[in-house]
Parts: C-alpha cells; sequence; structure tokens
C-alpha cells in the first residue's frame, strides 16, 4: 500500500521533479539578474542597476515562484516533504504573495515607472525574504537546517536590499 501512494503521490500535478525545476530555474533567472545588475552598477550606476533587477530577480522570479507554490503547489509540498493529501492554503498563499510584488515590479520596469518605483518594489521582495529567513530558521521540528537554501535566502536578501538601497541613495531618495 505504502508503495502505491507514493507512485500516485509522484504523478501528474503531484510530481516533485515540475516544482524542483521551476525552482532551479527561479534561481537561474534570479542570479541572470543579480549579474546584469552588478555589471550596470559599475558601468551605468545604481539607478539603471535596479531595472534588470526588479524585471528578473523580482518580477519574473515572483511570477514563477507564484505558480510553482499556487498552480503546482502539490508538487511544491510533495518536493519539501509537506504533502497530506490536501490543499495547503498556506502554500497558495506564499504564491499570491510573490505574485503581488513580482508582476508589478515587471509593469514597472516594461512601462517605464522610475527608479523609485523598481527600487521600492524590489526592497519590499527583500523585506518579504527577510521574514522567510527567520521563519525557515525557527520552523525547524526534526532539528534539521538546509544550509543551502538559508545561504540562497541570505543572499537573495542582500543581494535585494543592495541594489533597492543603492538606486534610491543615486536618486537621491532619503527615508527620512
Amino acid at each position: 500500500m505504502g508503495n502505491k501512494k507514493n507512485i500516485i503521490a509522484e504523478t501528474g500535478w503531484s510530481n516533485p521533479r515540475v516544482s524542483q525545476f521551476l525552482m532551479v530555474v527561479t534561481l537561474i533567472v534570479g542570479a541572470i539578474g543579480y549579474c546584469i545588475g552588478f555589471l550596470k552598477i559599475t558601468s551605468e550606476g545604481a539607478e539603471a542597476a535596479v531595472s534588470p533587477v526588479a524585471l528578473l530577480s523580482v518580477g519574473v522570479v515572483g511570477i514563477i515562484s507564484m505558480i510553482r507554490h499556487s498552480v503546482f503547489h502539490r508538487s511544491d509540498a510533495t518536493r519539501m516533504g509537506w504533502d497530506h493529501g490536501q490543499r495547503n492554503n498556506f502554500q497558495l498563499e506564499v504564491g499570491f504573495a510573490n505574485l503581488a510584488i513580482g508582476l508589478p515590479a515587471l509593469i514597472a520596469v516594461a512601462f517605464d515607472w522610475g527608479v523609485v518605483v523598481e527600487a521600492a518594489l524590489v526592497l519590499a521582495y527583500a523585506v518579504y525574504f527577510i521574514q522567510v529567513t527567520v521563519l525557515v530558521l525557527m520552523d525547524r521540528e526534526d532539528g534539521k537546517l538546509n544550509l543551502f537554501r538559508v545561504a540562497m535566502m541570505v543572499m537573495q536578501t542582500g543581494f535585494l536590499g543592495y541594489f533597492a538601497l543603492s538606486a534610491l541613495a543615486a536618486a537621491n531618495i532619503n527615508p527620512l
């Protein structure tokens, strides 16, 4: 009976390979956004560097993350060991949060809403990732910590914050 359940869990919408593929795509797209941002920050300045980060590392990553968490929620739950045979509304909400930040970031770049809007959306995603990182660090029932996941989240948070705050400073936007 246990084998049959495992076979069923790994077919269709519950196949963890789907969400694993989407996770790898988000890491690659996010990294491309940061690389372009670092290239631009040295050649064109912080105001130019925030656009590829907003477009790729927030916009596209946010949309793909929404698809992974909300559309393929069973696949994602299976991948993380959370599949309890029913829909997990928490995962859907996480997907909606990613879309709520990612889609406006994509639109802000596409319609040239300006560096302040782009930086604000990048900063919002950084704040989101700070909270997720803290949650991951606190929520360890088994006592095991996925150091790769935590390292990726800390790096992503740092990069997002760096590009957002650098762009705001370059645009002479002060927090006070």
